[in-house]
């Protein structure tokens, strides 16, 4: 049994790393004002149409960042559901503070690893998008085998996708590009939206702060829109 298809690989890889931060005031006070009502615990699996008390499509994205973009994504489509993923607490509470201030309701939050949330909180073929915007490239070749997009992520996100359900993922590492390109062309469940291409950002991933300032240096991001397929 290969790395990639032994359970036990999945539990060794982690979506980012647990990078510790101080929390301002403004985002402890939304952080314990928002958890209880935006918060989900890992170990429960969740049922999204009581979760949000409707039956509209639910996004996953995992490692949402300072959440600008995530907010900006639920705030710009109601009609649409928003699950993220975050371990970064001042990410957490800058976003909570953003939910609170809209009076957000289509959006809850995990604060652990996607891999422990996709085992055990998500049902299988619940979500209609997965998205993975700019993970941790883990650059050095020695460092390579730590990069969440591998075959084995990959079968956990297609069992929790519908069936033409899409996984968007982004990147400002070529290399790194590259490799998703490759795992993704080369898994049976997926099949590239812009074969055999890269996808043009589309209007509904917003841009980032950060993702602005590569612009302007003159870094390229690259995205790629998967979508699912049954398994024959």
């Amino acid at each position: 049994m290969s790395n990639e298809t032994n359970p036990n690989f999945l539990r060794r890889i982690r979506s980012f790393v647990k990078r510790e931060g101080r929390l301002t005031p403004g985002q402890d006070s939304a952080i314990k004002t928002g958890w209880p009502l935006y918060g989900l615990d890992p170990a429960l699996l969740i049922e999204p149409n009581s979760l949000f008390a409707n039956n509209h499509p639910v996004t996953l994205e995992i490692g949402f960042g300072n959440g600008e973009s995530l907010a900006t994504m639920a705030e710009n489509n109601p009609g649409r559901n928003f699950i993220g993923i975050e371990v970064h607490r001042p990410g957490v509470g800058h976003l909570l503070r953003i939910v609170l201030e809209k009076k957000l309701t289509n959006i809850r939050l995990f604060d652990t690893d996607a891999i422990e949330v996709l085992q055990h909180a998500i049902p299988d073929h619940s979500l209609n998008c997965v998205q993975l915007f700019f993970p941790d490239p883990w650059h050095k070749k020695r460092h390579h085998k730590r990069r969440i997009v591998q075959t084995g992520f990959l079968n956990l996100i297609h069992s929790k996708l519908e069936t033409g359900g899409s996984f968007h993922a982004a990147t400002d590492w070529k290399n790194y590009a590259e490799h998703m390109m490759e795992t993704l062309n080369a898994h049976p469940g997926f099949i590239n939206s812009t074969e055999p291409n890269y996808a043009e950002r589309p209007d509904s991933r917003p841009l980032t702060k950060f993702e602005n300032r590569g612009l302007r240096l003159g870094h390229a991001v690259w995205d790629m829109i998967f979508i699912t397929k049954t398994i024959k």
